[in-house]
């Protein structure tokens, strides 16, 4: 069973997963007529394509 801090990690990683997959899989899309929101949009996916991969970094070195 995991302890709650690598339950927690475990579940920010979840949130943020689906938080960019809405991103990715909507809001982008909608914002196809204007540029300032598809700069933002994309820059906030950079932003969690890099929580993501720091989560799973810590995850990892939580269950070696």
């Amino acid at each position: 069973m995991l302890d709650n801090h690598a339950y927690n990690l475990f579940a920010q990683l979840t949130e943020e997963s689906k938080s960019l997959w809405r991103i990715n899989n909507n809001y982008l899309t909608d914002a196809t007529n204007c540029d300032q929101c598809r700069i933002f949009w994309q820059r906030i996916i950079q932003e969690k394509e890099d929580n993501i991969a720091g989560l799973r970094q810590l995850i990892k070195s939580h269950l070696d």
